[in-house]
Formats: C-alpha cells, sequence, structure tokens
C-alpha cells in the first residue's frame, strides 16, 4: 500500500489548503508585493492550526522565505547605493523563487517539504 493511498485526515487536509493558498499568495507577491505580506501573514495566522498535520513545515518554510526575504532585501536596499545591493537583491528575487515552487511541489503532491 502507497502512501498516496491512505486518505488525509480532515486535519491535514484543512492544513494542506491554507498552505496552498499562502503559497500562491507568496508567488503573486513576487510580482506584486502586497500579496507577499498577505501570503506570509495568512501563514502566520494558520500556522498554529496546522500543528501536528504533515503540512506543518511548509508552514515554517513559508515563515522563513518572507523573514529571511524581508531582512537580505533591507540590507540590499541600504547597499543600493553600491552594486553589490541590486545582486543581492536579484538572488534573494531568485532564491525565494526555488524556495516557493519547491514547496508548491511538495505540497501538491502530498509530501512534507522536509522529508
Amino acid at each position: 500500500m502507497d502512501l498516496n493511498d491512505i486518505p488525509m485526515s480532515p486535519h491535514d487536509d484543512q492544513a494542506k489548503k491554507h498552505a496552498l493558498l499562502a503559497y500562491l499568495f507568496m508567488v503573486l507577491g513576487l510580482f506584486t508585493g502586497i500579496f507577499w505580506l498577505i501570503g506570509a501573514v495568512w501563514a502566520m495566522a494558520k500556522a498554529r492550526d496546522a500543528r501536528g498535520s504533515m503540512f506543518y513545515d511548509h508552514y515554517q518554510n513559508i515563515i522563513g522565505i518572507f523573514w529571511w526575504g524581508l531582512g537580505l532585501s533591507l540590507i540590499g536596499f541600504v547597499l543600493a547605493l553600491f552594486f553589490v545591493g541590486y545582486l543581492l537583491l536579484l538572488g534573494v528575487w531568485i532564491w525565494s523563487i526555488v524556495k516557493l515552487f519547491k514547496g508548491l511541489a511538495r505540497l501538491t503532491s502530498d509530501k512534507p517539504y522536509n522529508s
């Protein structure tokens, strides 16, 4: 019997739906900004409800992307007076894309982020 043959509990199903919504907002936020914040706040608000589900580490991923991205972007903006700031901002953007799409791929495959 494969793990995918086992039906998800309602708790896991709800956690997956909320994580998917947060990921989608974060992806939109790569281009619009405000949705980045909405996705992060959504993940922070729903993380407690997802505790104990197989998808809880997706919330940690989303929250981590937000805080690390925000901190490194602030440093990048300060350093934008020099060329290195633009490189840092580009690096943060690419890193965020990779982390978000890896998370989306794992979530839609019914897998935890870290496994």
